[in-house]
């Protein structure tokens, strides 16, 4: 039989943790249990390729330390990955144990958290354990404590030989529905996936990709969206009636667009184009639906201005000139 067990800890010395998957390593080896442990502070950049270290396993031992609140970063981390790249048929055959030793509140919580995890993930709980400890030698050197440890550890190691059943839940319907919005991979996939997410030069260079393809679709927007600077200029070309000497130009601010069109009209020539402009005989304001009603001859200039969809500012002379020279309707 293989247990692996995975240390959610930081390492510290005193951490009581420690001391407890130790006597339960200990009590497993002497059952003849082949027994290989993970610390997951130790293997940081490798805890999305740790799920496919389930192979050949018939059980494992998730211990966390609970400092302040919770089972800590890097045990979520770990469980993440399972549920990500984990092999979820490996996973629905797997039995954990939950150990959490808490030196603050929240040690029963933290082990219904990791009971509930493996549930939802599809795998098998089995009965764990949990302590608080305000004094770590005080907790080691008790002879109770000590015992009741290995009761526990005994009890795994029953538990996962003889494969005991445990009585449905409500977590594998909520997990059957997470599993249809997750990715459906196999277990080939899943390994070679989270290979590639551990790789620190693969995600580098993945993140450049993204970047530059992500540049590249902006290039491409702004291409068409020049496209949009043209709007409404070959209309008022075709359209345009020169009149005698009149030099004069026009700027109508697009509101909604936040863009100017701008006409400079000499005589017969006529530049029309958007930009910026400080010095016009006539400035404008109105939304593109307005401009876009006067050009389809669906309105005028006079009568968007009289009705007040449209605002000038200028000589006013010159603004009655734009519905003869752009005769639209």
């Amino acid at each position: 039989m293989k247990v692996n067990i995975y240390y959610g800890g930081r390492g510290l010395i005193e951490d009581p943790t420690i001391y407890v998957i130790n006597k339960i390593e200990e009590v497993l080896k002497e059952l003849r249990v082949d027994v290989k442990r993970y610390n997951l502070f130790e293997l940081k950049n490798n805890i999305t390729t740790l799920p496919q270290s389930f192979k050949e396993v018939d059980g494992i031992v998730l211990a966390a330390s609970v400092e302040w609140r919770g089972i800590g970063g890097l045990m979520q981390e770990f469980l993440d990955a399972c549920w990500l790249y984990g092999d979820k048929e490996k996973i629905s055959k797997l039995y954990m144990s939950p150990v959490v030793i808490a030196t603050t509140y929240g040690e029963k919580e933290a082990m219904l958290d990791l009971k509930n995890a493996w549930e939802l993930l599809g795998g098998l709980p089995c009965s764990g354990l949990s302590a608080y400890v305000e004094d770590s030698v005080d907790f080691e050197m008790n002879v109770a404590y000590t015992d009741i440890i290995e009761k526990k550890a005994e009890n795994i190691y029953r538990t996962i030989s003889q494969k005991k059943k445990s009585l449905p839940s409500s977590s594998y319907a909520i997990k059957q529905n997470l599993i249809k919005d997750s990715m459906n991979l196999t277990p080939q996939e899943s390994e070679q996936l989270s290979k590639y997410v551990s790789d620190d030069i693969y995600v580098k260079k993945q993140k450049e990709d993204i970047e530059q393809l992500t540049n590249m679709f902006k290039d491409m927007l702004t291409k068409q969206g020049n496209k949009v600077e043209y709007e409404f200029v070959d209309e008022f070309v075709k359209r345009f009636v020169p009149q005698d000497n009149v030099e004069v130009t026009y700027a109508f601010h697009i509101e909604d667009k936040d863009r100017t069109l701008v006409l400079n009209i000499n005589n017969s020539q006529l530049e029309c184009k958007y930009e910026d402009c400080d010095n016009a005989d006539v400035f404008a304001r109105m939304n593109h639906d307005v401009l876009n009603n006067i050009v389809r001859g669906r309105s005028t200039f006079q009568r968007a201005f009289m009705t007040g969809e449209m605002a000038a500012k200028g000589n006013f002379n010159t603004l009655r000139l734009l519905d003869q020279m752009f005769p639209f309707e």
